[in-house]
């Protein structure tokens, strides 16, 4: 077997973590936790009973009543927050104030005021403040970067990008995030779309400056959006498409970003992780993840050698990996931090006003900042 140093070694300190949300998210993050040597401490879930047994089923050693126990605590250095999108702001604010480290699945918060007084409380803590954008941590994601960035690709041209799901398509399905009170006022872009448009901005290397947006809620009285379809302009003048929806019948977890580079085109899939698309005028390849060939950047998140398939967790994992660093003082490229997070939720806005006036919204390129930050 072909051994790699792509692994990191693990971290010099354990950092002890709460989680609060014993769904399918507070699951993953607990094995990402657990493979970065974090210490789980303590989780909280809906109910008494519910921390016991999630406690139980995911590890812990130990389970509080309720979030706010739990954020009580003083042995804790982060939290990861896996609730529903209504609470995020409530229980990353209260963990800034008690100088814990937050991890907050996305939207970071459900209007950009909100998400600005969390970005701006977690700067003035001088606290490290992430969300998961990890499609940014598979490899090959990182390697269409690389490649665009450096000469053979050429100028941004166009794109073509999707994130198709079904699992809301049967009409008598829901759950949270159809209770608008519960999602906010967006759901299938803020859910899924903001992935997708992170992921635009993040391999690219460029900003949405303005997009066109038409939205459609399918089953009535479900909050929020079915599919939205957007056209975006980045900063180069490139243009492109998105389609979101959560009603592709038969797509599971289908995110596609393609790009049209002046000399070259990358295409990824979420669902092949560990292929990239490259196309010139005289052919086209598909790459496949090594690390043996790659450059550092992308060895870094390849774990295990080439030929053994990597997918989501691994994402995940490195996500946290890269997290826990940043707590410790290092320096990390690409790391997904509350600015991302309000960046999105901007961007969510800026489809809801075009998608309700009809017309083409301009996208801010420089994040808000409070009276009060901006005059220290």
């Amino acid at each position: 077997m072909i051994v790699t140093d792509a692994v990191l070694p693990s971290p010099p300190h354990s950092p002890s973590v709460g989680v609060i949300g014993a769904g399918f998210m507070g699951e993953v993050h607990s094995r990402a936790i657990r493979a970065n040597g974090g210490r789980l401490a303590a989780i909280a879930a809906g109910s008494t009973a519910g921390s016991v047994r999630a406690a139980r089923s995911f590890g812990f050693d130990g389970a509080e009543p309720d979030a706010i126990a739990l954020l009580d605590r003083d042995d804790l250095d982060v939290v990861h927050i896996c609730t529903p999108n209504d609470t995020h702001v409530d229980y990353a604010r209260r963990a800034i104030a008690s100088g814990i480290h937050v991890i907050c699945e996305k939207p970071l918060a459900t209007s950009s005021e909100d998400a600005l007084v969390l970005r701006d409380a977690a700067l003035e803590g001088g606290l490290v403040g992430t969300v998961p954008f990890v499609y940014r941590y598979h490899p090959m994601v990182r390697e269409a970067r690389a490649r665009i960035a450096r000469d053979g690709f050429g100028d941004v041209l166009s794109f073509d990008c999707s994130y198709l799901q079904d699992w809301l398509i049967a009409p008598e399905l829901t759950n949270w995030r159809a209770n608008p009170q519960r999602s906010g006022p967006s759901r299938a872009f803020a859910d899924i779309g903001s992935h997708l448009c992170d992921l635009i901005e993040f391999v690219s290397g460029q900003r949405v400056v303005r997009l066109c947006a038409r939205t459609r809620q399918v089953v009535e009285g479900r909050g929020g959006e079915d599919i939205a379809a957007l056209v975006l302009e980045l900063s180069s003048g490139a243009i492109g498409t998105v389609l979101v929806s959560q009603m592709a019948a038969g797509r599971k977890n289908a995110l596609t970003v393609e790009l049209h580079g002046s000399t070259a085109s990358v295409r990824f899939e979420q669902e092949r992780p560990d292929e990239l698309w490259w196309g010139e005028p005289g052919g086209s390849r598909t790459l496949l993840r090594d690390p043996l060939t790659a450059t550092a950047e992308v060895a870094r998140y390849s774990s295990v050698p080439a030929g053994h398939a990597m997918g989501y967790q691994d994402a995940f994992n490195s996500f946290v990996r890269d997290v826990y660093s940043a707590i410790r003082g290092g320096s990390v490229d690409g790391l997904p931090t509350f600015d991302d997070g309000l960046r999105s939720v901007l961007l969510t806005e800026a489809v809801l006003r075009s998608a309700e006036r009809g017309g083409w919204e301009d996208v801010a390129q420089e994040l808000p900042f409070t009276a009060a930050l901006f005059t220290q």
